[in-house]
């Protein structure tokens, strides 16, 4: 497999640098689990400055509603309650993080890497652990994040990610924006700044069905030109401000399903 580094100063721009990268050295190869093909490399994506604007690539399937409501699923939980043996779900991120079971009992992984760090500021144990080897080798949609690690380098928080596996077009940029918002929280809590965000996927694939969206995103990228306007958008003052409006509608959604569960 191609070893790929990517770097960018804010998220958008390293995003871009990785979807170009994919398109140009990445190895059509099949994948039998999905009964297609897919476009293949390993993928380290290094963020210099996460919060700096561009922030937000237009250059991915969802919208901002979809962005808000998985920012609310990582960091808040809010379809924890959908886990159990009468769904198809197995997990969630937010619930691996808070609530991951221990030998006698559970432990909220975002809690223990504050404190860590509170502890010691140079610590190099503050992992928040994903993987449940208890039940993701029987799971046929294992989770894809496998671990976070922070660090407080320079008086700031760094955030180191693995993902087994990560789909280019269509969840990269949602995972890592929502981790960054994990990453802001963590460091908001230390009273530390927001330092280098590293999105490692050891497979950041495409798949077949989805070429032509890749290839769609890589026109956009080249015909851009280098205009940040017509590939991105600003977070602060914008995004964000219309992302926050479709929260009471994305709670309304949430509470429906849940009635609808527990009826």
């Amino acid at each position: 497999m191609k070893e790929i580094l990517v770097e960018g100063r804010f998220l958008s721009e390293a995003y871009h640098n990785a979807l170009m990268a994919l398109h140009t050295n990445g190895e059509v190869i099949s994948c039998n689990d999905w009964d297609q093909k897919q476009k293949e490399v390993s993928m380290t994506m290094v963020v210099a400055e996460p919060l700096s604007e561009p922030m937000v690539s237009k250059l991915y399937i969802g919208g901002f509603r979809e962005l808000q409501q998985y920012v609310m699923e990582v960091l808040d939980g809010i379809l924890d309650f959908k886990i159990g043996e009468d769904t198809c779900w197995e997990y969630t991120y937010h619930d691996r993080m808070v609530n991951f079971p221990i030998r006698n009992g559970n432990i909220n992984q975002v809690e223990f890497v504050v404190n860590e760090l509170r502890r010691s500021t140079d610590s190099r144990r503050a992992v928040i652990n994903i993987r449940d080897n208890g039940v993701d080798p029987f799971n046929p949609n294992p989770a894809c994040l496998q671990n976070m690690q922070f660090f407080i380098r320079g008086e700031k928080l760094h955030c180191k990610v693995l993902m087994r596996s990560n789909d280019a077009t269509k969840a990269t940029f949602m995972n890592a924006f929502a981790f960054i918002m994990l990453q802001k929280k963590i460091a908001d809590a230390l009273g530390v700044g927001v330092g280098t965000y590293t999105h490692r996927a050891n497979s950041f694939h495409c798949y077949e069905k989805d070429f032509p969206l890749l290839q769609q995103y890589i026109d956009g990228i080249k015909e851009s030109g280098g205009d940040l306007e017509a590939v991105t958008y600003e977070y602060e003052g914008f995004f964000k401000d219309i992302m926050e409006e479709s929260i009471p509608e994305i709670e309304a959604a949430v509470n429906a399903i849940r009635d609808g569960s527990n009826s």
